[in-house]
C-alpha cells in the first residue's frame, strides 16, 4: 500500500527543472554584459577621452562635430576608376 505522503520521479523531475528555471533567471538577472554596444558615438568618444587617448581639445572638436550632425558625405560612395587611354574617369 503507497503512503500519499510519498513522492514520485516526475515530482522530483518537475522540482529539479523548476530549480534550473530559477537558477537560470537569477544568473540572467545579476551578470554583469560581457560586451558593451559600440553603436553610440558619443559613448566611444567620452570612453577614449577617458581612457586618455585623446587630449581634451580633441574631444571638444569631435564633440562639436558630432553634435552639428552627420557630414553632407554620410553614406554615399565617392571612387574615381582609372580611365583608359581615350576615355574618360568617371566620378560617382
Amino acid at each position: 500500500m503507497m503512503s500519499g505522503w510519498t513522492m514520485g520521479t516526475e515530482a522530483w523531475l518537475l522540482i529539479g527543472a523548476w530549480a534550473l528555471v530559477m537558477v537560470l533567471a537569477v544568473w540572467l538577472l545579476v551578470r554583469e554584459p560581457r560586451h558593451e554596444r559600440h553603436d553610440d558615438p558619443g559613448a566611444i568618444l567620452r570612453a577614449r577621452f577617458a581612457r586618455g587617448e585623446i587630449s581634451e581639445e580633441e574631444f571638444r572638436r569631435a564633440n562639436e562635430a558630432l553634435a552639428s550632425g552627420p557630414p553632407p558625405s554620410t553614406g554615399t560612395r565617392h571612387y574615381v576608376e582609372h580611365a583608359h587611354p581615350g576615355q574618360e574617369a568617371r566620378h560617382d
